[in-house]
């Protein structure tokens, strides 16, 4: 299936009003999911649009550290977190799933970042997000 980015559209701010029109059921219930995760993690969501990307994401902070970015898609949301070298190993040690790690593992740097993008399709995979996300704000 072809994946096409949602929110596009500088003049239509997200929103779950707008993400109930534009997101399947499923996505929909999954997106409020990682919101309540978010929540109770004690985290921030904020919107903003990206001229260089042509789209809106969705950056979820703690304090002033960014934990990951989100994206809409029309059949996932993907969510990107950035971890080092030094990090790296514990997230090969969280109980996620394995497709998850063995893709970690081959990611390419970026810079001194080596990206974990998780696609989210199913309600399961919250589960993996909330792991990694409290991960994340676990390290210094």
């Amino acid at each position: 299936m072809h994946s096409i980015q949602l929110l596009t559209d500088p003049d239509q701010l997200p929103g779950n009003k707008l993400f109930e029109g534009i997101l399947s059921e499923q996505l929909n219930q999954i997106y409020l999911q990682i919101e309540t995760i978010i929540s109770a993690l004690g985290l921030t969501a904020e919107w903003h649009y990206y001229h260089d990307g042509k789209a809106w994401l969705c950056k979820i902070t703690h304090k002033k550290k960014t934990i990951v970015w989100l994206s809409l898609w029309n059949h996932c949301i993907k969510t990107s977190f950035y971890f080092t070298e030094k990090t790296r190993e514990g997230v090969m040690s969280l109980d996620i799933d394995n497709d998850i790690k063995s893709s970690f593992a081959q990611a390419n740097t970026i810079g001194k970042l080596i990206p974990l993008i998780l696609v989210i399709e199913r309600t399961d995979q919250s589960d993996d997000f909330e792991k990694i996300a409290a991960y994340k704000m676990s390290l210094k």
